[in-house]
This record gives structure tokens, sequence and C-alpha cells, in this order.
């Protein structure tokens, strides 16, 4: 396959009214709330911004991290585990967005400690929904991952599961209103879970080679800038029970060796347990009642939750895709090359 250079979208040309409304954000002190946080500071007056995780050295360094920040003064840090329902109901008191981003990630992890993963990321996500709904919190997102598509791992099982969840959830508010979706897209560039801060520690100590699972593997790639700006769309956008997904590039792992450092051997470790070769955002089984925009795909909610579209502008413009669509890695009509990854690297100082 000959990858081709792609116009990186930012996703930002719909934003949510966040001026003068309260804010929750679960798993908040990670890579995507701290970028959400400075840009939700940046472009919005909030009356809250609630970061609301169980770790409270990360909210400690966060504090610091933003003590300087513009609108610092609506950050409150409140910890608590997404485990524990009615600590979340005390937080979402007079809260109008909820972003639901806590989640336990790491496959290997989640292969070796089951239990664990399904009490955060499955347990968890019925935890937020039900003190949304008591709370009765207008608008619910939650960000799911390309591994809850056709899962082969424990953590997109998960992760599917969590996702099931908040789409069955609308016919659970009735009218107390509150609306539930979910936004799914691939590798995060910049975030820490992310390969390349590991490729660049490694080259920075002196490597001689960089580990690669397997030569042939592909990702889909977004940087977080483009992730806050989907999460942002898809809030303004979102009527209850869709599953937003960004058109985003795709690219070789070997590939992105040679983005970091031109010439620089690799060596083959292999998959490792509940990894896939590609990676898969759209079966053809979710293509049934997937649309398309110009920058998403937008899995539309079954019928019985009832939301109608003809008032949303954006959504009301989608197109149905074609009989068998996939959306997958390898199969991406969008790659990234060599210069457009170094473009997207230098953008988040990984250059």
């Amino acid at each position: 396959m000959t990858p081709r250079p792609v116009t990186p979208r930012d996703f930002g040309a719909v934003m949510p009214d966040f001026d003068g409304r309260s804010i929750l954000l679960t798993g908040g002190t990670g890579s995507f709330g701290r970028k959400f946080v400075r840009a939700v500071l940046h472009r919005f007056k909030p009356k809250r911004l609630v970061i609301y995780s169980r770790d409270e050295m990360k909210q400690h360094d966060m504090q610091i991290e933003f003590a300087a920040a513009p609108g610092r003064e609506s950050l409150r840090f409140f910890i608590g585990d997404v485990r524990d329902r009615d600590r979340l109901e005390l937080a979402m008191r007079g809260i109008d967005y909820v972003i639901h981003a806590a989640a336990l990630k790491h496959v290997p992890a989640a292969e070796y400690n089951p239990m664990e993963c399904i009490r955060t990321n499955v347990y968890g996500a019925e935890n937020v929904v039900f003190a949304a709904l008591r709370s009765g919190t207008p608008r619910v997102l939650a960000l799911s991952t390309d591994k809850a598509a056709n899962p082969v791992n424990l953590y997109g099982a998960t992760k599917l599961a969590a996702d099931k969840t908040f789409i069955a959830a609308n016919h659970l508010s009735g009218d107390r209103g509150t609306r539930f979706s979910v936004v799914r897209y691939g590798n995060v560039l910049g975030s820490r879970g992310s390969v390349v801060p590991y490729f660049m520690k490694l080259l920075k100590d002196g490597a001689a080679s960089l580990p690669i699972t397997d030569p042939r593997m592909t990702r889909f790639w977004i940087t977080l800038d483009q992730g806050v700006n989907f999460v942002f769309s898809s809030l303004a956008m979102m009527r209850g029970g869709e599953i937003f997904v960004p058109k985003i590039p795709s690219m070789l792992l070997s590939s992105l060796v040679e983005a970091l450092r031109a010439g620089m051997p690799t060596h083959t470790i292999g998959i490792r347990p509940g990894e896939k070769l590609h990676e898969v955002l759209i079966t053809e089984d979710d293509s049934r009642t997937a649309v398309e925009l110009p920058d998403r795909y937008v899995l539309l909610p079954p019928p019985t939750i009832g939301v109608s579209f003809a008032d949303s502008l954006e959504l009301a413009s989608a197109v149905p895709v074609r009989e068998g669509f996939r959306y997958t890695s390898d199969s991406n009509p969008e790659w990234l090359d060599v210069a457009g990854m170094r473009a997207l690297l230098d953008g988040i100082g990984h250059g």
C-alpha cells in the first residue's frame, strides 16, 4: 500500500456552549484531561470545571501546573473513584456536562488483571450513568477506543460493554432529559500511553535499534489537540445514543520509526497478548447504522431511543455509508507518509 499525504483535520468547526456552565471530567489528571482543561480555560469561561480522579498526587501536580492559568478559579479537584457511585453522585450535583475519560487502558495489564479492568471500565461506566441520571446531568459523553470495535482483548471488551451501557442509558433517562453518547478514536500522539514517548526515551538512551511488534502492523493516529476538539464538537452535535468516529490517518509502525529517526534499525519482538495487527474503528456490522460527514462517521442510535436529528444541521446532512463498509487501519484510504508524521511530531514537541 502506497501512503499518501493527508490534510490533518482539527475537528473544531462546531463548539459547545461552555460559558457559565459546569463541567465534570472523570480521569481528568491524564494526558487528555490536562489538554482538555487547558483548552476549556483558553476558549471558554465555565462556572466550574471539576477534575474527578483518585490520585491525589496527580491532582496536586495539576493544581501547580494550572496555578497561573487564566480562569483557574473555576477549577475544582474532587478525589474519587468511578467505582464509587455515591461519590460520583455527589460530584455531579449541578453539573451540565460530563466527559467520562477514566479507564484502565493498558492492554497487557488488563489481560493479567481482568477483574480490576472490569470493575473500573464496566462497573465504573454503569456508575457514571446512574449518577448522571440521579443528578439530572443534561449531557454525558464517554471516551472509547478503537479496541472496542471487534475486540480481541479484555480492555477492548470492557470498553465495548461500557459503550453499550452508555448508548442503552438513553432508554432510562425519560423526562429527565439526560443524554449519553460516545466518541471512539485511535492511538493518541503525545499521550502518556503512546509508543512515541517510549521510542523517544530509547533513542535518548542510545538504543541501537527500536523494538516493533510486527513490521506489518498499522495504527490509526490522532493528536491530543484533535482529540480534544473532536470531543468538543461531538458534545455540540450529540442528541443521544450516537458513537462518533473521526476520520484520521493510518500509518505502519515501521514508518513511524523512520519518521522518528531515518535509517534506524528495528527488531521484531512479536505481538503482545491481546494485541491486534490492524485496528478497527467501524466493523461491517456497525456500518448498517453508520452515516458519513466530511470529518467523521457517526453510528446512529437504535430507533427505540427515539432521537430526532431533524434539528441538527450537521447530522441532518449525513449520508449512509456503502454496504459492507469497514473502517480499519490497513484499508484506510488516508495514510500518513513520513513527512506527514514528522509534521505532527513537530506540532506536539516530539520532532
